[in-house]
């Protein structure tokens, strides 16, 4: 990758990426790792490096971005008054426990493994994302601390599985419970800062053998950055765009895609 020919096409394809993550996370309001870490698997793979633990460069990768887009995020919600701090504060320390344990997993898990999980795991989310239904209810409040207890340790650790951060798992968690869809949503980008920080900074200690150029532990930096300056630009021009166009049936539409991402995640780890 030390050669202009190489590094050139790898530049120009990560700004597409996190252009494109960023224009989601906008317009839909998901995290951009359920699209980054595929994408950054398709093109580390296309580039050569298609190794054992490639995954898990992928995912270290996705998480690490997660870190400032949802601590813009949060801010950006907490400047309308939106964040609910004390769901967040109760929340925050077994979320963080369950995504350093997803570390540790991780590491020592085969990309075929991790493709298979993140192949079955999204699209469940997917499928949630099509036919979910904002009236759907559990209950018209959120469970005391037996449930939180264990429900915060899953949500990490299955969020450092998939490389995302706390939307796609804690939004519809918080809706089915009776919280307003905003405040939702405002909270739960909160939550993947608590997913992102502690496994960033496990991924960081992490080896991976056989990683891409420029990789620090399992987190791949050109990648990192390149990401991160791409989305923090597109994301209002997501936000902006959906204001005019149908987030219902834009959702549906993205839910289809990741169906389609899942199920070829799933065939390259079964065949």
């Amino acid at each position: 990758m030390t050669h202009l020919d190489t590094l050139l096409p790898l530049l120009l394809i990560l700004m597409a990426v996190g252009a494109f993550a960023g224009i989601l996370a906008g317009l839909l309001g998901v995290g951009g790792g359920i699209v980054l870490v595929p994408a950054f698997y398709y093109l580390f793979a296309g580039l050569g490096y298609g190794s054992d633990n490639l995954m898990q460069v992928c995912v270290a990768t996705s998480l690490a971005t997660i870190i400032v887009t949802s601590i813009r995020s949060v801010l950006a919600h907490n400047r309308r008054g939106a964040v609910d701090w004390t769901i967040l504060k109760q929340w925050a320390p077994p979320i963080a426990i369950g995504a350093v344990a997803g570390v540790l997993v991780v590491a020592q898990l085969r990309t075929q493994t991790l493709q298979l999980i993140f192949g079955v795991l999204v699209f469940c989310i997917a499928c949630y994302m099509a036919f979910g239904k904002a009236s759907w209810r559990i209950s018209d409040h959120l469970p005391g601390g037996i449930f939180r207890a264990w429900f915060g340790p899953l949500m990490g650790f299955a969020s450092v599985l998939l490389g995302i951060g706390g939307g796609s798992i804690g939004t519809p968690m918080l809706t089915l419970h009776g919280v307003p869809i905003h405040r939702a949503v405002a909270t739960a980008a909160g939550f993947g800062v608590t997913i992102a920080a502690p496994s960033a900074v496990a991924f960081l200690l992490t080896k991976v053998p056989d990683a891409p150029p420029y990789t620090i532990g399992a987190i791949n930096v050109p990648a990192f950055f390149v990401v991160i300056a791409m989305t923090m630009i597109t994301a209002p021009w997501g936000a902006a765009l959906a204001h005019r166009l149908d987030p219902k049936k834009l959702k549906r539409v993205f839910a289809g895609f990741l169906m389609l991402v899942a199920l070829n995640m799933l065939r390259k780890a079964l065949l």
